[in-house]
């Protein structure tokens, strides 16, 4: 085939699009439609605690209009990154959701799930091999960090939707995945270009981002040809322009010329990118350099405990005026009374307080470059991290108290410094989580790590009929 359409409805599953715009884009006839579904950019919680970023019925109010448009047109339908994080937990709710259309709608196909979330046995095996190596930054990795680790997920490459559309898949719904994949796999296996391939979906795959200023989530269109591809937002609102295309290469990425993917790298060094009409422009000269060894980025997270915050302000001019000195002195009356509580129990390094400063520092920390504070007011929000959510609320009652009524030299007698909007004015968080791996692993073949089942679709009814 000399042309491939490709319709991206947003840049993420839950975002929203506008369905006018949506039916435009199904009248230009696309071949497939694709759409991420997750990222680590809502942070390591949803990785962790196995929750997803977006509402359910904002998921479901998307997936609904995409799999009634793929099925319409009887076009292939690949989401990856479903339920945020992409982990057998988030993969189950999303499927969930995928069932309760179908069997709404009646709809029948055949589906194809792919699993990301990887088996500890296996990671520890290679790791043991010399075959998982670190990204830069990356924390200490060893069997210590698997086992504690919630879940670790891979990050698949186009491969494993390859596989899935070969097995006569019509919906492929995938764990965590590279963003570019899920439009990539489809050109690359027709035989297009893969630096044109993954260029385009490097564009699409957020959606309408990357147009020149976009107001709400909506779709965008890519004409993919063997030479160039073009692209579009289907609404008549948006335009592209060259520039607004060139900088989405950067987005996400260090580098705005070399993008990596698992088999390989992006090359843009030599791309052109040239305005076709107001609103649509023309990419060429993309190139993909294949990696010597394939490689999976893997992604992990694990629990610190549990955390309870507390928001307030301070109005104070001369409390204001030594913020820092401020700050210090109740961090250190903070910790003399937990010790006076909690004595031998709890000690210094078992638990965290930070507080932030919004007015001063409290977005950037010690990088701000601005040092005078122009504000009135501060805001604060104190943290308490500890082992067990019946310790870190013991312990914000008594940051609450100690910043409530903490002397300064200007003020005689009993100070109030703090108003804190709600009351109680600790607000229980439950388990806090971080990342803990930022590395990449060598498989024998780029389907190993990812283990997928088939599905026969016929409304209510589902019947798997394969898997690995």
């Amino acid at each position: 085939m000399d042309e491939l359409r490709i319709l991206a409805p947003t840049g993420v599953c839950g975002s929203g699009f506008l369905e006018t715009t949506f039916e435009k884009a199904l009248a230009l006839k696309p071949h497939f439609i694709g759409c991420d579904a997750g990222s680590t950019d809502p942070g390591p919680s949803h990785l962790g605690g196995g929750s997803a970023a977006f509402p359910r019925e904002a998921v479901k109010r998307d997936l609904r209009l995409m799999l009634l448009g793929a099925r319409r047109l009887k076009i292939p339908l690949l989401i990856g990154s479903a339920g945020t994080a992409g982990g057998d937990v988030h993969l189950e709710w999303f499927v969930a959701i995928l069932k309760e259309i179908a069997a709404a709608e009646n709809l029948g196909f055949k589906l194809a799930v792919i699993h990301s979330e990887q088996d500890k046995d296996y990671l520890k095996k290679r790791l043991r091999e010399g075959r998982i190596r670190p990204l830069d930054p990356a924390p200490e990795f060893n069997e210590q960090v698997i086992d504690r680790s919630e879940r670790i997920v891979g990050m698949m490459g186009a491969e494993p939707y390859t596989r899935a559309l070969a097995a006569g898949a019509e919906v492929v719904i995938a764990g965590r995945s590279s963003d570019t994949a899920i439009f990539a796999a489809i050109p690359i296996e027709r035989g297009f270009p893969e630096g044109l391939a993954w260029h385009a979906g490097k564009i699409l795959e957020c959606g309408a981002a990357s147009v020149v200023q976009r107001t709400t989530p909506d779709c965008m269109f890519a004409w993919l040809r063997k030479d160039h591809f073009v692209v579009e937002s289907p609404n008549p609102a948006y335009r592209c322009s060259p520039q607004s295309i060139a900088s989405h290469s950067l987005y996400e990425n260090a580098d705005p010329f070399m993008l990596v993917e698992c088999s390989g790298t992006l090359d843009l060094t030599h791309c052109t990118y040239e305005a076709v009409s107001e609103r649509a422009v023309k990419v060429a000269g993309s190139e993909f350099i294949g990696a010597e060894r394939y490689t999976v980025k893997l992604e992990g997270a694990e629990k610190v405990g549990y955390q309870s915050i507390i928001i307030g302000s301070i109005r104070d001019p001369f409390i204001i005026r030594q913020i820092d000195d401020w700050v210090e002195r109740l961090k250190a009356r903070i910790g003399a009374r937990v010790t006076q509580v909690y004595g031998d129990k709890l000690k210094p390094g078992d638990y965290l307080v930070n507080i932030r400063v919004y007015g001063k520092n409290g977005t950037m920390g010690p990088l701000e470059p601005v040092k005078e504070i122009r504000s009135h007011e501060l805001c604060l929000v104190f943290e308490v991290t500890a082992p067990t959510q019946e310790i870190a609320s013991s312990i914000a009652g008594v940051v609450r108290h100690q910043a409530l009524h903490l002397p300064i030299p200007e003020w005689s007698g009993l100070i109030t410094a703090l108003a804190c909007p709600y009351n109680p004015a600790h607000l229980d968080r439950g388990a806090v989580y971080r990342f803990n791996v930022n590395h990449v692993v060598e498989p024998d073949t780029p389907y190993e790590m990812f283990p997928m089942q088939l599905f026969e679709v016929e409304g209510a009814r589902i019947k798997e009929i394969a898997h690995d």
